[in-house]
Order: structure tokens, then C-alpha cells, then sequence
């Protein structure tokens, strides 16, 4: 990759990012996965698969004490995690705070108010007695109220339901359009809350902002298709995410690219800056509601509490060297491309190895390596392994090949270099980015010189190719 080295070029850096986390153990049933099992089920069963949902809801003081939360929000190293004993559910964190350097922990009760708030076309109602026990947000009025009878009329007429406690609906959906269905109530519901999330993020950006320049690009990163029937995914939720966070004089566009979007967004973000052509980009990227309760079947069994209960925001905040934050490496960067093979050590060549080597560096000569940091509590029950542990073999691996460790050294590599799952399986979330508090941290401080962000995306889901995806970029200390 060739990118500009002008003196008066400036260096994009990373100034700045905030997580939102909402807890919303309620919304589990609206999850792709628990709404299909219910849906063919039949209704004897279809009850006692809500009642074993329920049974397994987990509390809010438990979800804000959860280790791994505890280090999203960067309250909690991420390396403390290696030597706490698993399941991490069954060690809490003593008074974990629902508020951090890395973000924000919201409740359930907190989302659906920023679910009303969010929604500009009048679509979402609550049960007028629920309405009233919401919080009250800044500026503006509280949530539109609805009688029961309403409520039960739409149900029956095809609204999603917003759920109380499981089996309780106290809110609803309706469609965008009766005959579109990239309008139907479902899809609403998700995209309305990737845009709360992503909003939440960002606000928690802003709040903690040093620079008191205005935002003036937004770069959506999320896994949402919002459109209607003549442009399905025509997208642009960055704007509608800008909006709700209050920012002005912003413009926007979304990057798709499944769960790689963010490190792609990353990269476009930094060479916006770097070509001048804006001074301060944001990522932002809401949660994927349809992932709640993905892997619900094998929490059960395991007798786990539902750990895919929360939706997660995010806002990365890029801008010109400011002398301390830490700096994006654009000539480090790399994109998967056709052609690079799309085996799990091609795709590790062409991410990590062959960008470092091309600048005269090591794999080891990276402090971290941020990969796919999905939790192994969440995925581990469901039978799909420890994935980042996986990608640190691989590299480990080519590392040996390389000569620039012992073999008797492979083994080693994940905790010298690497680090433990901790995100929840909100896919584009979950790569990479959750350690980017800590990098930052690190980096400025001095701790860190070096770390490079990996991604993987999934092409092949859209059913257009077989291919992957995926991204990197690496970060140094500045000075």
C-alpha cells in the first residue's frame, strides 16, 4: 500500500473511543436464533422454552460484574483475565462499576427510553403504565404511552413485541410499511438499535473529547441493512447515529464489510485525515440485536446464565498527530485481497505477516496482536471453540516458520503476544476493536510500542462469493 509521506501530510492518530454496552435480557426472544426456535415449536413446548429462558435471565448486577464486561469498559486489564477461573460468570467482579475509561453500561430500562427517543418515525409504543416508570432523557419528552388493549390489538396484528420480563410484551414495534418487508417490525427493531447503541457510544465519545473541534465525518461500521425494498442495505445509519448524539455540520456514509467493517472504516478514516480532506472522523457502529441468544442452546446445557444478553456500541475517534495519541501506520496496512487464498494461515500471512515484513519488522516485534476477541465463555458451550486462541497458534506458527521463535516457543506466543477473549459475539464488534481502550492507553503511556489490529470478515454470508475478508492496520506510539 502507498500512501503519501508530504511533510505537510498530517499523521492520522487515535484519539478516542467509548463502548456502550446495553443489557437488555428481555430482547433475548427477539434475537434471530431464540425467535425461530420459538416459532416452530409448538406451543406447549414454545412455553416451556420461554420459561427456560427466563430461568436462565441474567440480572443486571450480574451482567455489570461480569469480568469481561468489567474489561470492554477498561475498568479490568484484559491479561487479568488469563489466570481467573472459567466459567468468568462464576467470578464477578467485587462492585464493578457500570462505567468506565472504555464506555458505558446501560440498563434495559435506559435503552427502551433511547428506543423511543430514536425513533423518528413514530413507529415504537409502550404500555402506558411502562412508559412511566422509563427514565426521563435530556430534551425532550418522554416515550409515546399506549393503552392495553392497544397493545394486545397490534400484537395480534403483527407488531414485535418489546418484552418485559420474557413472556411479558410492555412495548411494540410496527411496520414501516404494510408491504415492505426491509420495513417489517423485526427489521425496525434491529436497525432502531444499532442507532441507539452507536448513538450512546458517541455521546460517550464526545463527553470525554479533549478536542473541541466539531466532528466533521462519520463513518458507520455496523452490521445493519437499513433501506427499504428498492435499496435494501442503502444504509447511511452514521447520519442517523450523528443525529441522535446531537452532532451537527457532520456528513457520513456506512462501510459494509461484515465483521471486518470497523478495521476497514479504521483504515478510510485515517487516510481522510491524512489526505486533508477532514480533520476529525468517527467510526461508530451499533450492536447486532439479531445476535442475541445466538448460542442460547449451549448456554443452556452448560446451565449458564444467557451471556448473549447485551447489545455493543462503539465510536473510534481519528484525527491529526496530537503529539501523544497513539499513531495509525497507513503504510501498514493491509486489506484481504483476491487471490490471497482464504485458509486460516493465508489470510494470517496476508493480514499480520506480510505487512510487518514488508517494513523490516517480526511478528514478534508486535507487543499485541488485537484478533477476533470473542469470549470463549459465550462460544466455547456451543462447540465453536477458543477462537482467539486459534488465530495465536496460527501466528505463532508462521512466526516459527520464520525463524523469529522456537518451536518450543509456539505455545507461548498467545500470552506474550496475544490476548483472552472478552467481547460478546456481536461480530463486527468482537474483532479487534474491544482492546483499542487498552491500546490506547498503553501506547500513550508508554507501556505499549507497538500493536496491530486484525480482522476477519465473511464474504461468503451474502451467498455472492466464497471468499473472506478481512483488515489490519498497525498502531505505534508516537515519537
Amino acid at each position: 500500500m502507498t500512501v503519501s509521506t508530504s511533510p505537510g501530510a498530517p499523521r492520522p492518530a487515535v484519539r478516542g473511543v467509548r463502548f456502550a454496552i446495553a443489557h437488555v435480557p428481555d430482547l433475548v426472544l427477539s434475537g434471530s436464533k431464540p425467535r425461530r426456535e420459538l416459532a416452530r415449536a409448538p406451543a406447549g413446548e414454545r412455553d416451556a422454552l420461554r420459561r427456560e429462558l427466563r430461568k436462565h435471565r441474567r440480572s443486571l448486577e450480574a451482567a455489570v460484574a461480569y469480568p469481561p464486561h468489567q474489561v470492554l469498559l477498561a475498568n479490568l486489564a484484559p491479561e487479568a483475565l488469563w489466570d481467573r477461573q472459567r466459567p468468568w460468570h462464576g467470578q464477578p467482579c467485587e462492585a464493578g462499576p457500570a462505567r468506565g475509561p472504555g464506555g458505558v453500561l446501560v440498563d434495559q430500562s435506559t435503552f427502551y427510553a433511547w428506543l423511543a427517543r430514536a425513533d423518528s418515525a413514530r413507529l415504537v409504543a409502550f404500555d402506558a403504565g411502562f412508559a412511566e416508570t422509563l427514565p426521563p432523557l435530556p430534551g425532550g419528552p418522554g416515550p409515546a404511552g399506549t393503552s392495553p388493549d392497544e397493545l394486545r390489538r397490534a400484537l395480534a396484528q403483527g407488531a414485535e413485541p418489546l418484552w418485559g420480563e420474557l413472556d411479558e410484551p410492555v412495548g411494540r414495534v410496527v411496520a414501516g410499511h404494510e408491504a415492505d418487508e426491509a420495513l417489517a417490525p423485526a427489521v425496525i427493531l434491529e436497525n432502531l438499535a444499532a442507532k441507539v447503541t452507536g448513538a450512546l457510544a458517541l455521546r460517550e465519545l464526545l463527553a470525554a473529547a479533549r478536542d473541541p473541534a466539531p466532528v466533521d465525518f462519520l463513518l458507520g461500521a455496523g452490521e445493519e441493512a437499513v433501506g427499504d425494498r428498492y435499496q435494501r442495505g442503502g444504509g447511511n445509519l452514521a447520519k442517523a447515529i450523528g443525529e441522535l448524539a446531537g452532532v451537527t455540520g457532520a456528513g457520513g456514509v456506512d462501510v459494509k464489510a461484515f465483521c471486518a467493517g470497523p478495521v476497514h472504516a479504521l483504515i478510510l478514516a485515517g487516510a481522510l485525515v491524512r489526505s486533508g480532506l477532514h480533520r476529525r472522523v468517527v467510526v461508530v457502529a451499533g450492536g447486532s440485536l439479531a445476535k442475541l441468544g445466538m448460542k442460547f442452546r449451549g448456554h443452556l446445557a452448560a446451565g449458564y446464565p444467557i451471556l448473549e444478553d447485551v447489545l455493543v456500541g462503539v465510536a473510534i475517534e481519528v484525527g491529526p498527530d496530537d503529539g501523544r495519541s497513539p499513531l495509525m501506520r497507513l503504510d501498514m496496512a493491509a486489506t484481504h485481497r483476491l487471490g490471497d487464498g482464504d485458509a486460516p494461515h493465508q489470510i494470517a500471512t496476508a493480514l499480520s505477516a506480510a505487512p510487518l515484513r514488508a517494513h523490516g519488522l517480526r511478528l514478534t516485534d508486535v507487543d499485541r496482536f488485537a484478533v477476533e476477541l470473542h469470549n470463549p465463555d459465550i462460544t466455547e458451550p456451543a462447540g465453536s471453540g477458543n477462537v482467539p486462541a486459534n488465530n495465536y497458534r496460527i501466528l505463532g506458527a508462521l512466526a516459527a516458520r520464520a525463524g523469529e521463535l522456537g518451536r518450543e516457543d509456539v505455545a507461548r506466543f498467545e500470552r506474550a503476544h496475544g490476548l483472552p477473549g472478552f467481547c460478546p459475539t456481536q461480530g463486527h464488534i468482537a474483532s479487534a476493536i474491544p482492546y483499542l481502550p487498552h491500546a490506547v492507553a498503553g501506547l500513550t503511556a508508554g507501556a505499549l510500542r507497538r500493536v496491530q489490529l486484525v480482522a476477519k470478515g465473511s464474504l461468503f454470508l451474502g451467498r455472492m462469493t466464497t471468499m473472506g475478508d478481512g483488515a489490519s492496520v498497525v498502531l505505534e506510539r508516537a515519537g
